[in-house]
């Protein structure tokens, strides 16, 4: 519950419905098996990527979808902190996509987190 957007309802329905991380080679296959990567339309060596899958589990997709918009909602009206990734993402595309990107970004946090056993830790601002 310390990562931004997860609150007691997504951490108990995380931990009830997903299973085990160690199943998960890569946090990016744990993002797939929620629904929250894009689907890719690949040949010839030349990758197309496009809108997101859907294909994986409901509830914790939108619960994480939930979470991410309170957060992107609160940095578009009080500002998110200056030179981070959430401020570049809301200066350059639309509020909705950068909510599921930041769905997708936590599920990978929420995969690491899991597989190392640590708390999370927020990242720390680069002095400018």
């Amino acid at each position: 519950m310390t990562i931004p957007g997860i609150g007691p309802i997504t951490a108990t329905a995380l931990l009830a419905l997903a299973p085990p991380v160690e199943g998960f080679a890569r946090s990016r296959d744990f993002a797939a098996w929620l629904g929250l990567t894009p689907r890719q339309h690949s040949t010839g060596g030349k990758e197309r990527l496009g809108a997101i899958s859907k294909m994986g589990e409901r509830t914790l997709r939108r619960l994480l979808i939930i979470g991410s918009s309170a957060v992107v909602l609160q940095a578009s009206r009080r500002g998110a902190p200056r030179g981070s990734w959430l401020e570049q993402m809301l200066a350059r595309k639309p509020r909705m996509l950068v909510t599921v990107a930041l769905a997708n970004k936590t599920a990978r946090i929420i995969w690491a987190v899991l597989m190392k056993g640590e708390d999370y830790r927020a990242p720390v601002a680069a002095a400018a």
